[in-house]
């Protein structure tokens, strides 16, 4: 079986102590290969690409890992990385109830105050204050058409090119 993933999109309200469900398919995802549940919960962080929070498991920890190794020791864009993620990753363990508490800092800092959007990502998720993922859905949706179709012109024209010598 291949690595687990965090897939679909769940909507969900905070209580009072900040405190979401996080979807039972992305507890399975964070789980090892006996299904134990894993120890450190899961870790968050403000996303460098997005108005959100990221998170994910070990393996997601251990990709931003080997991203930053890619660059040099003191090289400023690592710096930077490792400042945004691993200096801001907070761990969050689950409850009894599969809950976890969202950091204050991160919920302010995304406007989250009651309902969330969960978003899978396959090796990632986001939570996003539920309306700015509304706009940020349909602004993707428009920029993966053109994107997908300005992808099937360039195929075409290399097909055509490649065909022709």
């Amino acid at each position: 079986m291949g690595p687990r993933m965090f897939l679909s999109t769940f909507e969900k309200q905070l209580d009072a102590k900040r405190r979401i469900v996080v979807p039972q398919e992305y507890r399975a995802a964070l789980s090892g290969p006996s299904g134990a549940m894993m120890a450190d919960g899961v870790f968050v962080f403000p996303s460098i690409r997005s108005d959100c929070i990221e998170g994910g498991g070990q393996q997601l920890f251990d990709r931003y890992g080997a991203m930053a190794d890619e660059l040099e020791f003191g090289d400023e864009l690592r710096d930077s990385i490792e400042r945004n993620v691993f200096g801001e990753m907070q761990k969050l363990s689950f409850d009894t109830a599969g809950r976890i508490t969202l950091p204050e800092t991160l919920c302010e800092q995304y406007g989250i105050t009651d309902w969330v959007a969960v978003v899978g990502l396959r090796d990632r998720f986001e939570i996003w204050e539920r309306d700015a993922y509304r706009a940020q859905r349909a602004a993707d949706r428009e920029k993966a058409r053109a994107g997908l179709a300005e992808m099937r012109v360039q195929q075409r024209a290399a097909r055509l090119g490649g065909g022709a010598k």
